[in-house]
């Protein structure tokens, strides 16, 4: 019959900004995964070539915050809230809590930041904020080295513990990544999420205990400590002092925490991102 057109499913095609179902979505996304670290490795790299310093920029951020909180706060955490070997304590804070920071604020920028990538291809959107993830992993692996040196320098002995840091990275990742996902959707509807992320940042700095011991500071507020051992950044950061510090023990609750985050998170973060997959080219 002339003029007569099959549907689009008939005819293979799917319309354009259509959701596909979403374990198609995930098998999709896995299968172009090397999309997402051919872009993040091209952003690592676009990043660093404009500075004089390039790579050493990577560790010269966290390194130069180690050295100010040490400075302003060596002097001024006292008591129950200072913990033992407060330089070592004070970098492993430091450097694993540059990792979820990231991944925070970059993840919120992830897809508002490559509108025109995202209006010209046709791709899994998912692969943008994953991207941000991986990244932030490459950026880690110098962090980890200087960590290391550090710790050695300022009295640690290594120990196979050590080994377990890159583990407790991996399951941090993947709640980084669940978290990234949220903010990513949610930035794309409201931008204003992003003028938040610093704001909420600056508040689990406080509230993660990066230079001062929480178990110490509410060791009389069995409630608040509960709570606080409950903070995801606080768990993460506390299992990698735990590995990395011979003097420290992270609470038993941090242990069971972590990876139960990571899990919700990362189903939680997927589900509500893809549910607005078809509206993504449509943000600007």
């Amino acid at each position: 019959m002339v003029g007569h057109h099959p549907p689009a499913g008939v005819a293979g095609m799917t319309p354009v900004g259509d959701r596909p179902p979403l374990g198609a979505y995930v098998a999709e996304a896995w299968r172009r995964r090397r999309f997402a670290f051919t872009l993040a490795s091209y952003r690592l790299v676009a990043g660093l070539l404009p500075n004089r310093l390039g790579v050493l920029w990577i560790v010269l951020h966290p390194l130069a915050m180690a050295i100010i909180y040490g400075t302003i706060f060596h002097f001024v955490i006292a008591g129950p809230a200072r913990p033992a070997n407060f330089v070592q304590f004070l970098i492993v804070g430091v450097f694993i809590f540059e990792f979820f920071t990231g991944c925070f604020g970059g993840g919120a920028k992830s897809v508002t930041s490559n509108a025109k990538l995202v209006q010209s291809l046709g791709f899994p959107r998912i692969l943008l904020p994953v991207s941000v993830v991986a990244e932030q992993a490459m950026r880690m692996v110098p962090v980890i080295v200087l960590l290391g040196i550090l710790l050695v320098i300022f009295g640690e002995p290594i120990t196979w513990t050590w080994l377990l840091i890159l583990p407790v990275l991996a399951v941090m990742a993947v709640f980084n990544l669940g978290l990234a996902l949220v903010v990513a959707r949610l930035s794309v509807h409201a931008r204003d999420v992003q003028q938040m992320i610093p704001i909420i940042n600056r508040i689990l700095f406080y509230v993660t205990g990066i230079f001062f011991s929480i178990d110490g500071a509410l060791a009389d507020y069995p409630v608040a400590l509960t709570i606080a051992h409950l903070v995801p950044t606080y768990d993460f950061i506390s299992i990698s002092r735990q590995v990395l510090l011979e003097s420290y023990s992270a609470p038993v609750l941090a242990w069971i925490a972590a990876p139960i985050w990571a899990v919700v998170m990362v189903v939680f973060g997927t589900v509500f991102f893809w549910r607005a997959e078809a509206r993504y080219g449509l943000s600007d």
